[in-house]
């Protein structure tokens, strides 16, 4: 049944408008050489699925980042061998940022997904352990010859980064259905007031707040709803007594350190253009406390919620921003948040309209063989 439409502004026309359209071309890694082939494609979504990657041959990146759960796992903290400090975040949409990890680290999918493998905390695996599946069983052998158009051979570190691109190469595939906001923005953008009349009254009133008073789009711009920078946003840096999380200003030093950054030799670009960006970052010490800003495509499927799992409802993350108290900004930051003073009704449409961006994805069809 037609509802009623509230009276936009061309102004709010055209900042809604900048938020589509919906989904995005399909993106391309010029560091990757297998980003986009299908070769590449499946033999990453296989890698993707198998544990004995992992040191105890019982992990794998589907085990935190599982379709059901929208790519991720659901916890407030992710869990490998260990309990993490920081939440397991989706991977929808990942192949459309340029920073990866919740501080940065990485400056290309394919650099984000070694970091996981290696880890003690995490999957605790290896190089060698790596090279050798990927040498030794026939099936993923066969894989990757096609994907690389040579075998694979006994550099383990390569066979690792090779891997880590494939992993790249299908998570990039994974984007999200489109949503009641991108059918309301598409009407409204080219003047469909009937069909814009469908979205309901408070998701429209939410969607005024958010791009309004409350200047959310500030930084969950564009149709990703996500700058893909960092901010300080007044949630508590300490993880335990005496230890902090430095978010952004950890991020930096790993990934200046890091072998697999876009400045070495694993970058398959040969113009370096994809390396500007890592060559010019600065390491500031206001980057302290900030982590990144999350796409809020189907945010409300992806509790809990900020970096640490600290607020586990999208009533609470409103209540957050509604109330935040400026004095647990980092004092070296640009504040990029006020408190908002939201009545009910506001947060309520706020979070109404939040809603919006979820859909629920159709099943995923099992992986295509490998060596067909």
């Amino acid at each position: 049944m037609a509802q009623e439409l509230l009276d936009w502004s061309a102004d709010e026309v055209r900042a809604i408008g900048r938020h589509g359209p919906w989904p995005p071309s399909p993106v391309r890694d010029p560091s990757n050489r297998v980003s986009g082939t299908p070769a590449g494609i499946v033999l990453g979504e296989h890698l993707f699925n198998d544990p004995r990657v992992s040191a105890n041959g019982r992990m794998s990146c589907a085990t935190c980042h599982q379709a059901g759960r929208d790519w991720s796992d659901g916890r407030a903290k992710g869990f490998g061998t260990v309990e993490l400090d920081r939440r397991t975040p989706s991977l929808w949409n990942v192949g459309h940022a340029h920073w990866f990890g919740w501080d940065g680290a990485g400056d290309s999918l394919w650099a984000q997904a070694i970091r996981p493998i290696l880890d003690p905390r995490e999957m605790g695996g290896s190089a060698a352990r790596v090279g050798r599946l990927v040498r030794n069983d026939k099936l993923l052998a066969c894989g990757y010859e096609r994907a690389f158009g040579t075998r694979a051979g006994d550099d383990d570190e390569r066979l690792l980064v090779d891997s880590a691109k494939a992993l790249a190469a299908f998570q990039a595939t994974l984007v999200s259905p489109r949503t009641r906001f991108d059918a309301f923005r598409d009407a409204l953008v080219t003047g469909d007031r009937a069909a814009a009349a469908r979205y309901p009254l408070p998701e429209q009133r939410g969607l005024r707040l958010f791009i309004g008073v409350g200047n959310c789009d500030t930084c969950h711009f564009g149709p990703r709803f996500t700058n893909g920078e960092f901010g300080d946003i007044g949630i508590a840096f300490f993880v335990r007594p005496g230890e902090v999380d430095s978010g952004r200003l950890g991020g930096l030093a790993r990934l200046a350190s890091s072998p697999f950054n876009l400045l070495g030799r694993y970058n398959d670009d040969a113009s370096g253009a994809s390396a500007q960006r890592t060559r010019h970052v600065q390491r500031l010490h206001a980057n302290f406390g900030e982590f990144r800003v999350p796409s809020l495509r189907q945010v409300g499927r992806a509790a809990a919620y900020m970096h640490d799992g600290s607020l586990a409802t999208l009533e609470e993350v409103v209540g957050h921003y509604s109330g935040v108290d400026p004095d647990r900004l980092h004092s070296d930051g640009t504040p990029l948040v006020r408190p908002l003073g939201l009545s009910p009704q506001e947060r309520t449409d706020l979070v109404a309209f939040l809603r919006s961006l979820d859909v629920d994805p159709p099943p995923r069809p099992p992986p295509p063989p490998l060596c067909p």
